[in-house]
């Protein structure tokens, strides 16, 4: 590979890592084109990419980038996973994949200037989406003006109920 095209891979690498949201590292070792290639397009779907990279030249983005931590997941073939947009949705697409296909092992990950371990990554992937999480945000919010309103409207009820009561009684 010439130097101009390692500069502007780095440039890529530099950009797709200050962009991204998580960084999600796998070992692809064992998949089958067409496997990379589903996980590449369920990815995409949501917003997200998988790039196969070299490990020196990743190296030395994070070495610019002062993450130097996270060179122990570039050894072996290293696919890296990433999202601008839902920090989750890389992590459950890819532990979704790799128990459906034994050849891809998960290595860890990054996610807002912290290191992930595997367990983090599983983990951040049993998280729900961002719209279940706004969702329930709002249904919390949302819950004590539903409850006054109840309230209020139980008062004039109940009066009801105490007048048709009376009224029957004084028919009977």
């Amino acid at each position: 590979m010439r130097k101009e095209e390692k500069q502007q891979q780095i440039g890529s690498l530099t950009a797709r890592v200050e962009k991204a949201k998580t960084l999600i590292f796998a070992d692809y070792r064992g998949l089958k084109v067409s496997e990379v290639t589903e996980l590449r397009t369920k990815l995409r779907k949501d917003q997200s990419a998988l790039k196969v990279v070299k490990n020196r030249l990743m190296k030395r983005v994070l070495k610019e980038k002062g993450m130097e931590a996270l060179a122990k997941y570039f050894s072996g073939p290293t696919a890296v996973a990433s999202s601008d947009a839902d920090p989750v949705v890389p992590a459950k697409i890819m532990v979704e994949f790799a128990k459906a296909h034994e050849h891809l092992s998960l290595k860890g990950g990054f996610l807002d200037g912290r290191d992930l371990t595997l367990a983090d990554v599983e983990a951040l992937a049993k998280m729900p989406s961002r719209e279940i999480l706004l969702a329930r945000a709002l249904a919390s919010l949302n819950a004590p003006a539903t409850n006054l309103a109840g309230v209020l409207a139980a008062v004039p009820r109940k009066l009801l109920y105490a007048l048709n009561a009376i009224k029957e009684t004084k028919q009977a």
